[in-house]
């Protein structure tokens, strides 16, 4: 027997909790995507070394789930003498899984550049990070934008797994409200809709960014998970 029925306030409570959700979902890319840019220079980098390294650090974080990151974040740490708040560890655990993810888009987008604006630069005197800021990232980027875009989606879905580690995003405000309700069709029939109504946006962007820069002619890049020197 529910308590009350869904009505104007319980939907306004989801509405509300969306917001926690829209922020992680940015945390996470501008952190990610900052980060994986640091990943994805060491991948070309020409220390082999350097690229082992950050191959291990892709293959970890894309090779187990992100709900286990999340956990090892929250309660692991306190190993460490450190209890953080779910929205620390929440929004720490997107950054490093989205930098794998996002390392490995921009680095084949790195690596579609022709090999001889590397060989141009060189002869010219640029030293690695040099051609890698003036040369060829800014000729990478158009290649990046439609699977980083793309990835957005992914990560705004994601996010909903840190409602198990106690942050009230949307998927955990709709449990609350269903666990007084009882209605769970309206309750997450509305989540559902909400999610959809800030990921279908980002998946026709991508679309439209992919078809504008034609990036479907460039080759792909090697299996992500290949721990390649």
């Amino acid at each position: 027997m529910s308590l009350r029925e869904f009505g104007p306030n319980e939907l306004w409570f989801i509405l509300l909790a969306t917001r926690w959700t829209i922020l992680l979902a940015l945390i996470a890319f501008v952190g990610g995507g900052v980060l994986g840019m640091v990943i994805a220079a060491i991948r070309v980098a020409p220390s082999k070394y350097l690229r082992w390294l950050a191959a291990a650090y892709i293959q970890f974080f894309m090779g187990t789930p992100l709900l286990i990151q999340l956990f090892m974040a929250y309660y692991g740490s306190s190993l460490l003498g450190y209890r953080p708040d779910p929205w620390t560890a929440a929004a720490v655990t997107f950054c490093l899984n989205g930098a794998a993810f996002f390392g490995e888009i921009f680095r084949g987008a790195i690596e579609a550049i022709p090999k001889g604006q590397w060989e141009a630069s060189t002869a010219l005197g640029f030293r690695f990070i040099r051609t890698l800021r003036l040369v060829i990232v800014p000729q990478a980027v158009r290649l990046m934008l439609p699977p980083t875009v793309g990835f957005m989606v992914q990560i705004v879905k994601s996010t909903s797994v840190a409602s198990l580690i106690g942050l009230t995003e949307l998927a955990r405000a709709s449990v609350q409200v269903n666990t007084v309700t009882f209605e769970p069709v309206y309750v997450f029939g509305t989540a559902s809709l909400i999610y959809f109504s800030l990921c279908w946006p980002l998946s026709l962007y991508a679309s439209h960014l992919e078809r504008k820069f034609a990036v479907g002619t460039v080759r792909k890049p090697e299996t992500p998970l290949m721990m390649t020197a």
